[in-house]
């Protein structure tokens, strides 16, 4: 690493998780280059990282689906920094509802996002961490890399994709020690992000009990500034998750599918809409998304614990076939 702050670049960095993760690295003392589509929501985050930690933020409106504006927003990077010390890259978007119910275009729109936008920004930095002989490329992912999600196709197949991504670029540079390829699987956050997404389900969406503070997953992604890591799972349930997906790969899947027609039959009907898939937000939306009370904690903990149980259980199984 380069002597000095820290020289940091975000994606997505104008509300929920990106802005969470930028206010932390201010804190931290660093430098930053913020970058998102919305220019109010990233005016209001780099006031925040100033107020935070008093140093120098930049900011570059940038929609990371055009590859040419993301290598253009990476080479104005090293003219302000000096050069890429973190690159986190964190652009997700998502779409809600059956399949075939949801437009292909706004399919495609979120691989756009979630998946090729990632590959145009480890395209774009790669080389500069090349020619530094250092870096690190951190890649939200969430646990839907594990676990597929019924009724988020796109969103399950972009993930499953950045996973095996990043895997990827993990054994290209594993000949450049100094060069670190980070995945970050959270659980559900509160953020904004789920009044942003696009909507088919005919019902109004709502995070689940026990969503995590995006502050959490801020926390983790400074961390692997310091201490670089191939894979780190943000909240109790994810790596339960991870294991009864290995176990019992269709079980998780059907599961959700069926809480997913339970909850949409007693929930608050709404009408369709694509979010801002093609737009950015009109306003700026802040960190959290507002869902987080006591009640929902605590029966989160509920939730976790049978994770925990089904993955021990199927866990068990295997254990005790394998005996016999």
């Amino acid at each position: 690493m380069s002597a000095g702050p820290k020289r940091v670049v975000i994606t997505g960095a104008s509300s929920g998780i990106g802005a969470a993760t930028a206010v932390a690295f201010a804190e931290a003392g660093a430098r930053l280059v913020l970058a998102a589509r919305g220019a109010e929501g990233l005016e209001d985050i780099a006031a925040r990282c100033r107020t935070a930690g008093g140093g120098e933020v930049s900011i570059r409106t940038v929609d990371v689906t055009d590859a040419e504006a993301v290598a253009r927003l990476a080479s104005d990077a090293v003219n302000i920094l000096g050069g890429i010390d973190v690159w986190f890259s964190n652009v997700g978007v998502g779409v809600l509802g059956r399949y075939s119910d949801v437009p292909i275009a706004d399919h495609r729109r979120v691989i756009e996002s979630n998946l090729l936008s990632h590959m145009y920004e480890a395209h774009a930095v790669l080389p500069v961490f090349l020619a530094q002989t250092h870096g690190t490329w951190i890649n939200m992912i969430s646990v839907g890399g594990f676990v597929a999600t019924p009724q988020a196709a796109a969103y399950s197949a972009s993930k499953f994709g950045l996973r095996g991504f990043s895997e990827a670029l993990r054994g290209e540079v594993s000949q450049h020690p100094r060069i670190h390829i980070c995945d970050v699987f959270p659980t559900f956050v509160d953020t904004p992000a789920i009044g942003h997404a696009a909507n088919y389900t005919g019902v109004k969406l709502r995070m689940p009990p026990g969503s995590l503070p995006p502050e959490k997953v801020a926390r983790a992604v400074v961390r692997l500034a310091d201490h670089p890591r191939n894979t780190t799972a943000v909240g109790a349930p994810a790596i339960a998750l991870k294991l009864s997906q290995f176990l019992l790969p269709n079980l998780m899947p059907a599961v959700m599918n069926g809480f997913l027609d339970r909850w949409s039959a007693k929930t608050e009907k709404a009408p369709d809409t694509d979010g801002t898939l093609y737009d950015p937000p009109a306003e700026a939306r802040g960190v959290e998304g507002g869902s987080r009370h006591p009640q929902r904690r605590r029966e989160a903990a509920v939730g976790a614990g049978l994770v925990v149980g089904l993955a021990a259980a199927a866990g068990a199984v295997v254990l005790w076939r394998r005996r016999r």
